[in-house]
């Protein structure tokens, strides 16, 4: 009998090769190639199983469905984004870049589960207990019913688990912990594999819910095996920028609930914050109508958030002007100042243009096209657009508005903060749009003339 070749294989595609390679050829990943046996070819016949009993398929509407559960964490906006909070057996991934606030969040969970859910154990493997003491006692998450463990074994945090015997685990995080049964060290997909499947398995055999804290890499992908998310029932990504306070959680994978809502909080010296109502947040606070400024209603999941975008022109001499942008898509910011010179007819090829939005929210929907087009415009002919004006729409090439989805939600949360002029798709053009906006301002001016004398 011929002896095995040996080749390598990645554990992320199945892409095979006969030397090892540090990134796959196929899906380009770094670090899944293995080596592994090749398949001889020969293949052994399956011998089937009798089924019986509770085994047998049935038909889909025989089937009995128990209704899933949620006992909620204490903290409204994680709960809106798990769906009404955690599912008794879930596995729960959240990631986000270092520093964004995971254990933070994670920490209030646990000790807000802890007053309501008696036992609840966190595993640290990259802090001390001391050192998450520290940070308990800083934000206030102190209670008897929460137990603190720092572990990096696998086999002693399943250890922990049956010595306590919790109602809820955080883990923190997935790849620092290592099996003694897979290979390598800890963080490669080997080893997160195997952590993960282990975790889970434990959750699933004793219905206990488990939170697993993950990793990500320079592009903002979760560390590990793409087989990581497939295992797991819901995944969250924290986000949020470190140089500002706001953080949004958003479900990625969502098994018992919808993936399209969106937490915020805000990050503070006693810890982590709800923001039950952002709104405030993203409009500046000056009521005197200013040039280059304009009101859009964008859609995080399915909250609608108001956003100020602001705009400054200014001539230059250089021959290639500076297009700087700070919250916006730069890509589409030059591509609505084309649309701008082209089907509205204001000059900007020799003018240096500035884009932003307030709060240090960023906008990657195309329904904030009208808004950045109407604040360059204002401040391109020096004309302030009214500060009880909102404006939302996507514009093409052809200079056209076209409709944007949760359009009676972006109105809805528009007329509740006081706007009560509105520009969308029901203009034809840009050019009708900018006339309707600077028609409204100049309205706006001569009620004020009129109500000062």
């Amino acid at each position: 009998m011929a002896k095995a070749q040996l080749n390598y294989r990645c554990t992320e595609c199945g892409w095979t090769t006969a030397k090892w390679a540090g990134r796959c050829g196929e899906c380009q990943e770094w670090g899944t190639v293995i080596e592994a046996s090749a398949p001889t070819g020969v293949l052994r016949a399956l011998k089937p199983v009798s089924i019986g009993g509770d085994r047998v398929a049935r038909a889909i509407t025989d089937v009995q469905s128990d209704s899933v559960t949620h006992w909620p964490t204490g903290i409204a906006e994680f709960d809106r984004v798990l769906g009404g909070g955690i599912v008794p057996g879930a596995a729960i991934l959240l990631s986000g870049e270092p520093g964004v606030g995971k254990s933070t969040l994670l920490l209030e969970v646990a000790s807000r589960a802890a007053h309501a859910r008696s036992r609840v154990l966190y595993v640290s493997a990259e802090e001390s207990v001391s050192q998450v003491k520290m940070r308990a006692e800083r934000t206030g998450a102190m209670h008897d019913h929460l137990f603190l463990a720092s572990e990096t074994d696998l086999a002693t945090i399943v250890g922990q688990i049956d010595a306590l015997d919790p109602q809820l685990v955080i883990v923190d995080s997935v790849q620092t912990v290592s099996s003694s049964n897979g290979e390598g060290l800890a963080g490669g997909p080997s080893q997160v594999r195997e952590v993960a499947s282990t975790l889970i398995r434990v959750a699933k055999d004793r219905n206990l819910p488990v939170l697993l804290v993950g990793h990500v890499t320079k592009d903002g992908s979760i560390a590990g095996p793409r087989l990581l998310e497939h295992l797991v029932d819901v995944v969250c990504q924290f986000e949020g920028d470190r140089q500002t306070a706001l953080r949004f959680v958003r479900a990625l994978k969502n098994r018992f609930g919808p993936t399209d809502e969106v937490g915020c909080f805000e990050m503070t010296g006693d810890g982590i914050a709800e923001v039950a109502d952002p709104s405030g947040l993203f409009l500046s606070r000056t009521t005197t109508p200013v040039s280059g400024t304009c009101v859009t209603v964008a859609m995080e999941g399915r909250r609608p958030l108001p956003v100020e975008v602001q705009a400054l022109v200014v001539s230059t001499t250089a021959p290639n002007p500076r297009r700087v942008t700070n919250g916006v898509d730069s890509s589409r910011v030059a591509m609505l100042l084309a649309v701008l010179e082209r089907r509205a007819g204001i000059r900007l090829g020799d003018k240096d243009v500035y884009v932003s939005t307030v709060g240090g929210v960023r906008l990657t929907e195309p329904g904030a096209d009208l808004a950045i087009a109407l604040a360059i415009a204002s401040a391109a002919n020096e004309k302030p657009i009214p500060h009880t004006l909102s404006a939302f729409g996507e514009i093409s090439l052809a200079g056209e508005i076209r409709p944007v989805s949760s359009g009676k939600q972006r109105v809805a949360e528009a007329t509740r903060l006081g706007f009560t002029t509105r520009i969308d798709s029901t203009s034809q053009s840009i050019r009708e749009a900018l006339r309707l906006a600077f028609t409204a301002a100049t309205s706006s001016r001569e009620r004020e003339l009129d109500a000062a004398f």
